[in-house]
C-alpha cells in the first residue's frame, strides 16, 4: 500500500498550541507531508478515525482506540499523550443529599457517553478507592460510542441526548452525573468530599495521570514505512517541545511521551475498561504498539 519516497499521509488531530506549527506547516519534514482533515476538535473526527479508516496518523481517545482494537481496526498506538487530567472532581451530586462515593449501588447516574473516556477513569476510580461494584449502579447514557458495532452491557440504559444532565440532577431525576463545569454551581457538589486531596492521594499511590486522547498510526504504515512513523513521532515530540502547557502547577506532566512514561496509564484503562465491560479482554500493552515498537526502535 505504502510505496517508497516522500508520501502524502492523510492526518486528524485538534488544534491546540502543540498542533498548530504541524498543521500551519511551520514544522514539516523532507520525508513525508502530514494532510491535516480540517478538524479543529479531535472528537468530531473519531468515527472516521476508527470506523472509515480514513486516516494514516490522528488522534483519538484511549478508551475508543482500545474499542477499535477489539472489534479488529488495524491501528496501533504511538507513544504520544495528546492530552490527559485528572477527574476526581467530575462526579457530581445535589448540595445536602447525603450520598456518598460508597453509597452508588442502585443509584441512578448520567453521563453523556458510557464508552467516553473520561467516564471509564471516573468509574475506574470509584471502583478500586471506594469498592463501587460497576455493574449495580444505574448507569444512564445519552450516547452511543465511537466504534460502530459496540452494545453496551445490560446495566446501561439509553436516555435521551437531548437531556441537561444539569437539570435531571437538580430535578431529582438521577442521583448523580459525570459532567465537567458544573461543580459550585448552586445545588451542585462534588461527590468526593475534597476531590483535589483525592487527586493527590490518588497521583501518590499509583503515579498516573488519566490518559484521554492518544495518537495513532495505520498498522500497514508501521509494518511497511517504519522510517514514516519515526519522523511522525520526531514532528510530534518536537511540536511539544515548542509548545507551553501539558504541566500541572505541582510540575506533573500531564501529557507524557514515551514507551515508558505512558505505559503504567495505558495498563491501568485497560483493566479499567475490561472491568466496565468495554473491552473483551485486558490486551497487553506491547500489543497496542505492535510494529511501532520495532519502528520506534
Amino acid at each position: 500500500m505504502y510505496g517508497t519516497g516522500k508520501l502524502r499521509l492523510p492526518a486528524m488531530m485538534g488544534t491546540y498550541p502543540k498542533t498548530e506549527r504541524l498543521k500551519s506547516g511551520a514544522l514539516a519534514s523532507d520525508a513525508m507531508e502530514l494532510a491535516f482533515a480540517p478538524i479543529d476538535t479531535a472528537q468530531k473526527g473519531f468515527k472516521q478515525v476508527v470506523n472509515d479508516l480514513a486516516f494514516d496518523v490522528a488522534e483519538v481517545a484511549i478508551v475508543t482506540f482500545l474499542q477499535a482494537y477489539a472489534a479488529g481496526r488495524p491501528l496501533l498506538l504511538l507513544p504520544f499523550v495528546m492530552n490527559g487530567n485528572f477527574h476526581h472532581k467530575s462526579v457530581l451530586c445535589r448540595a445536602g443529599d447525603g450520598l456518598q462515593p460508597g453509597g452508588l449501588a442502585g443509584r441512578k447516574v448520567a453521563m453523556r457517553a458510557y464508552s467516553q473516556t473520561t467516564p471509564t477513569w471516573v468509574r475506574g476510580i470509584l471502583s478500586d478507592g471506594y469498592g463501587v461494584e460497576i455493574d449495580k449502579v444505574r448507569w444512564l447514557s445519552q450516547e452511543s460510542g465511537h466504534v460502530a458495532g459496540y452494545e453496551e452491557p445490560s446495566f446501561v440504559t439509553r436516555i435521551d441526548g437531548g437531556l441537561s444532565l444539569e437539570e435531571m440532577l437538580l430535578s431529582g431525576e438521577v442521583d448523580a452525573i459525570l459532567a465537567s463545569g458544573l461543580a459550585g454551581k448552586p445545588g451542585i457538589r462534588t461527590l468526593l468530599p475534597d476531590p483535589e486531596a483525592e487527586r493527590k492521594a490518588w497521583y501518590g499511590r499509583h503515579h498516573v495521570v488519566p490518559i484521554n486522547h492518544m495518537v495513532c498510526v495505520r498498522a500497514e504504515l508501521a509494518r511497511e514505512r517504519p522510517d514514516l512513523v519515526r519522523e511522525v513521532y520526531r514532528l510530534l515530540l518536537a511540536a511539544k517541545a515548542q509548545a507551553s502547557g501539558g504541566v500541572s502547577a505541582e510540575g506533573i506532566e500531564l501529557q507524557p511521551a514515551g514507551f515508558d512514561a505512558v505505559t503504567p496509564a495505558i495498563e491501568m484503562v485497560t483493566r479499567f475498561a475490561h472491568e466496565q465491560k468495554l473491552i473483551p479482554a485486558r490486551y497487553p500493552v506491547e500489543r497496542l504498539f505492535g510494529e511501532v515498537s520495532r519502528a520506534l526502535g
